[in-house]
């Protein structure tokens, strides 16, 4: 399913949702303090959407107007839902305690910014997670969007892919950086969680072209210096693809199939000094002590989550070893920087 809410004016509101069927009419429901009060089904078309292959009609787009939801413009609070999935399309909030940025939270770690994303989604009337797995063609939608303002979007994307639309938008950009051994330690437990989904014919397709990862790490002692020397030479082409240089992957490529190559490290330094709010997560307080500052929130700053000790552990077994240090060789020039500019700052 694709969705994108394009304007909300009061008395009419505007957005579409293209189904998981392309041959279905979409519809959305009109919810009020959780009650249902309307169902509205798509009546415009739009020919893009044939033309991407993405719906047989094009009958997308939908309007909810005073006739289907009586009193719509004096509504404050309202969301709108699409019938099939029960997926949030939109929220109207009292502007009061909104702020009216677009900000964009870029996730490099292989985990969501889970504290970050809760702390800042109160002040935000629209909030998007995960939208490194959206395709391009609604990111670029949503980027582009002028009404998609008090907009909140955090995931995993290539940076420089999407740089023009965040610089036209006038949009707040963020990136919270982490240790690359703790991030590489995060990476090959990340993988190992995964290797029960993908030993099950009936689930493995949820990781895409990672199955073949997930299940090479069972075979491994992350414990063990001289496994984990055997991981690394013997790892499958994504599993290395996943775990080499991932900070600089996403922010000196332009598409994911993009190899590294010695002059990336030096696009990724001037790319990093472009984003607006850079951190470390070492001084988890002074980058949201910054963030808190730039949209203009007032609030209690929100603690980290504690990285796991078989985290660490494995962390600091892979800061030993050359063939791990050549990993992220790139990665910590960069996390090397931000920490040292973040610890002079902060500690002044």
């Amino acid at each position: 399913m694709r969705f994108l809410l394009s304007s909300d004016e009061g008395d009419v509101i505007r957005g579409w949702v293209v189904p998981d069927n392309p041959q279905a009419i979409s519809r959305v429901s009109v919810c009020i303090e959780g009650r249902r009060v309307a169902e509205v089904s798509a009546i415009h078309s739009d020919p893009n959407f044939i033309k991407f292959g993405w719906h047989a009609t094009g009958q997308c787009h939908f309007e909810i107007r005073e006739a289907d939801v009586p009193g719509l413009a004096g509504i404050e609070r309202l969301e709108i839902y699409d019938v099939d999935t029960n997926v949030l399309i939109y929220r109207r909030l009292p502007r009061e305690g909104l702020t009216d940025k677009k900000v964009i939270l870029l996730n490099g770690h292989i985990r969501p910014e889970t504290v970050i994303q809760t702390a800042l989604y109160p002040y935000f009337r629209q909030s998007y997670f995960g939208i490194g797995r959206f395709p391009d063609e609604i990111l670029r939608a949503m980027f582009d969007t002028v009404t998609l303002d008090s907009c909140l979007m955090a995931g995993s994307i290539i940076f420089p892919r999407y740089e023009g639309h965040f610089v036209q938008s006038g949009a707040l950009t963020m990136l919270l950086v982490h240790d690359p051994f703790v991030e590489l330690a995060s990476r090959l437990t990340w993988l190992r969680e995964r290797a029960s989904i993908a030993a099950n014919a009936e689930q493995h397709w949820r990781l895409g072209n990672l199955v073949e990862a997930a299940a090479f790490t069972l075979d491994y002692d992350f414990t063990d210096a001289k496994s984990l020397k055997r991981l690394f030479r013997m790892m499958p082409e994504p599993a290395y693809h996943l775990l080499y240089n991932p900070l600089t992957r996403l922010l000196s490529t332009h598409v994911p199939e993009d190899r590294l190559m010695p002059g990336s490290s030096i696009i990724a330094v001037e790319v990093l000094s472009r984003i607006d709010v850079v951190g470390h997560r070492d001084y988890f307080e002074a980058f949201m002590a910054s963030v808190f500052h730039h949209i203009g929130i007032e609030a209690p700053l929100p603690l980290p989550l504690p990285i796991p000790n078989e985290t660490l552990a494995l962390a600091e077994l892979l800061r030993g070893m050359r063939f791990a240090r050549d990993m992220v060789v790139y990665d910590t020039v960069l996390s090397d920087a931000v920490r040292a500019s973040v610890s002079k700052n902060w500690e002044a």
